[in-house]
């Protein structure tokens, strides 16, 4: 359930579910960030395949943030290196891959939900947009507020409105910082279907959350504390409870 895309994806396909299943994604090589106040990440190495949905867990303070803002190129590493399709992180190539969601979704004041999407799939080129945009205002119940601002939404609205607008453009790799805060229980399910839907097309995922419903379609779990990786691998109720609770 992706759109089509009328130039070329970021991994050169012309096809319309992202490509690069099994291939590396992401690649974080002793990634590290200080800012100065003993928060940020150490020397923190991952991998994610295309297909992998990437339970992100830890304590408040553990970096999780910090480590989807350095992939999403929107904070830069003291040291290390960060791969987005190959490319750089924070590089037109690695930006064109990767569509992220932030904790607090940055929308524009002036633009309806329906225009956000159009400016958005527009953006990325994609071709025949309107139709898929439909399907995602209806799955996240947005079609009697598509041509309402959102920025006189409640949160779990806004929310929704940045969800449809992250998908409505094609990626190889999905990064949402808690996306189940605020959303009512058909849109939790919504978003669940729809992060099963793109990691089977080949869409690499990681998602920060320590929402036990997505223990439904995660593959994998790592774990931070204190900026540094302390698990990484098997994903289940109780590893993500120990994790979260330290």
């Amino acid at each position: 359930m992706t759109p089509s895309d009328s130039s070329e994806s970021p991994s050169g396909s012309t096809s319309d579910a992202p490509s690069g299943a099994g291939d590396t994604v992401l690649d974080v090589r002793a990634a590290t960030k200080d800012f100065g106040d003993g928060l940020g990440l150490t020397e923190v190495d991952l991998a994610v395949h295309g297909g992998e949905v990437v339970m992100l867990v830890g304590p408040n303070g553990a970096g999780k943030s910090t480590l989807l803002g350095l992939v999403g190129g929107l904070v830069e590493p003291t040291e290390g290196e960060i791969l987005v399709a190959g490319s750089p992180a924070g590089s037109e190539h690695a930006r064109a891959a990767c569509s992220s969601i932030p904790d607090t979704p940055a929308l524009y004041p002036d633009l309806s939900v329906r225009e956000h999407l159009e400016y958005v799939a527009g953006m990325h080129g994609v071709a025949d947009w309107e139709d898929y945009a439909e399907d995602l205002l209806d799955m996240f119940a947005l079609i009697d507020r598509a041509d309402d601002l959102p920025s006189r939404f409640s949160r779990g609205m806004r929310q929704k409105t940045a969800l449809c607008t992250a998908l409505v453009r094609p990626f190889t790799l999905l990064c949402i910082d808690e996306p189940f805060a605020g959303l009512d229980r058909p849109a939790q399910e919504a978003l669940l279907e729809v992060i099963a839907e793109v990691a089977e097309q080949g869409a690499a995922v990681v998602v920060s959350t320590h929402q036990q419903d997505l223990l439904a379609v995660a593959t994998r779990c790592v774990g931070l504390r204190d900026g540094q990786v302390i698990h990484d691998g098997e994903v289940s109720a109780e590893v993500v409870r120990t994790l979260v609770e330290g």
